[in-house]
């Protein structure tokens, strides 16, 4: 018996109109996914293969032209609760405490003083911030910003975890230390995650599977099976590095070559990508 689908995309199309013009681009073409409850998937594409766009749709923050998006089988109409958003900035309240920010999204569900206190200092140790709660955003490193930006979207119990680039701004250090850390509060909370990236390492080191879109208009081209030894190992503590190992070389390798194609499709089309190292040493772009 098959799990059902927690969040399903299907045949979503996305277009723009062009200011000025009567014509309209397309973002988005008949892109059908499907993620089970509790899965980390991650979403990789070349610059302009509308990956952002796509979380915006999850997100509800536009609505598609075409398609349907589906959360426990019901469609995505609007923003709401059952999603939580960590984005590249980490769009805190600068006025509000790291404590104050986690409790939020409480204050929305109308969960009373004493029990949003618990909560947020439940999910401050959660993400290794013990400690912190009364310290304002100004006096958190970028890290711990960004470790609050989590917290703050796990605190209301979100049925889906969208996640866009949140880690592409901080120092290489940093970033192996949360992709670390996120992966442990996958792992305690069973969150069903949608994760996006410009990086095939931190695809590949993050995801169970990884979606890979074409360029403009996005289409998935593959979606890639992430078979690393770690998946099954529930203390990250006792990992080898699997990013030397020959089986995670193997997936990037194959993952970056279904890339490939789509980046030189955006440099024919005059676009501007981010650029990322190939497995052979040259410039890709994603």
């Amino acid at each position: 018996m098959s799990t059902p689908a927690k969040l399903v995309l299907d045949g979503v199309r996305k277009e723009f109109r062009v200011r000025g013009e009567r014509d309209s681009f397309t973002a988005l073409e008949d892109v059908s996914l499907e993620l089970t409850e509790g899965e980390f998937l991650v979403l990789v594409g070349p610059s302009g293969s509308g990956k952002s766009t796509l979380l915006d749709l999850l997100g509800g923050l536009s609505k598609p032209s075409g398609g349907q998006l589906l959360l426990d089988g019901r469609p995505i109409t609007g923003p709401g609760l059952d999603r939580g958003i960590v984005f590249q900035q980490y769009a805190l309240l600068p006025w509000r405490t790291a404590r104050g920010n986690i409790e939020f999204g409480l204050e929305a569900k109308g969960i009373r003083r004493r029990e949003r206190r618990s909560i947020a200092e439940h999910y401050l140790e959660l993400v290794g911030l013990n400690g912190f709660g009364d310290r304002y955003p100004h006096e958190l490193s970028g890290g711990m910003k960004q470790r609050v930006a989590i917290a703050r979207s796990l605190a209301f119990d979100p049925e889906v975890l969208l996640m866009d680039e949140p880690f592409a701004a901080l120092d290489a250090q940093t970033r192996e230390t949360l992709q670390d850390e996120l992966l442990r509060i996958w792992r305690s909370t069973g969150k069903t995650i949608l994760f996006i990236t410009h990086g095939i390492d931190e695809a590949v080191y993050l995801g169970q599977r990884v979606a890979v879109l074409t360029s403009r208009p996005g289409r998935i081209k593959a979606i890639v099976d992430i078979d690393l030894e770690r998946r099954e190992d529930p203390d990250p503590a006792e990992d080898t590095d699997i990013r030397s190992s020959e089986r995670f070389r193997e997936i990037r390798h194959h993952i970056w070559t279904l890339l490939q194609s789509e980046v030189a499709r955006v440099e024919q089309l005059g676009g501007v990508a981010t650029a990322e190292q190939g497995p052979d040493g040259r410039a890709a772009h994603v």
